[in-house]
């Protein structure tokens, strides 16, 4: 922020005469302004903002435990108890997490997982997951769209173009009239 109110003071100073002030109200609040403005190269976010992440629910409906892992990682994963399995008390749903080698940050994207699976059974159709598949699903259905009509456009023009290469027709001969 003190960047762009240096950034537009020194702009006004530019334009400023000798005998003007370089702070003057109006320059202050153009600088406070411009420091407040979001500059954003894709519209789609000043349209429509996707929902928050939903938050983990609160520690006393979680149980938690620690597992040893499976699958593939070798000894460290067989001898370690860095698997995070939460179950949410309220609704019964229950998450396992092996993503890292780390018990701290498996027990933090387990808490995600939990926290998106309880906004799914808790909001239905209006959860953020919903709502994000949903916007995903409309913009491949566009691009099909797009791709089907540009490829129509192509074909039609292909064959207007066949149709004008043709040979022209030759006019028959009169035939004689009895």
């Amino acid at each position: 922020m003190a960047f762009l109110q240096r950034a537009a003071a020194a702009a006004v100073a530019a334009t400023l005469t000798p005998r003007t002030t370089l702070f003057t109200p109006f320059t202050l609040a153009a600088a406070a302004a411009a420091a407040q403005r979001t500059f954003s190269t894709c519209p789609q976010l000043s349209q429509k903002q996707m929902p928050r992440r939903p938050k983990p629910p609160p520690e006393d409906e979680i149980e938690e435990s620690f597992l040893k892992g499976s699958g593939p990682g070798g000894q460290k994963i067989n001898k370690t108890n860095s698997a995070v399995q939460l179950k949410h008390k309220v609704t019964g749903i229950v998450v396992k997490c092996q993503a890292t080698r780390s018990r701290s940050q498996n027990r933090k994207i387990a808490r995600e997982l939990l926290a998106t699976k309880v906004d799914d059974f808790v909001n239905g159709d209006q959860s953020r997951s919903a709502i994000v598949a949903a916007v995903h699903k409309k913009r491949t259905e566009s691009g099909i769209k797009k791709s089907r009509r540009k490829y129509r456009e192509l074909g039609e023009a292909e064959a207007d173009a066949d149709a004008a290469v043709d040979e022209p027709e030759i006019p028959e001969p009169p035939t004689k009239a009895a």
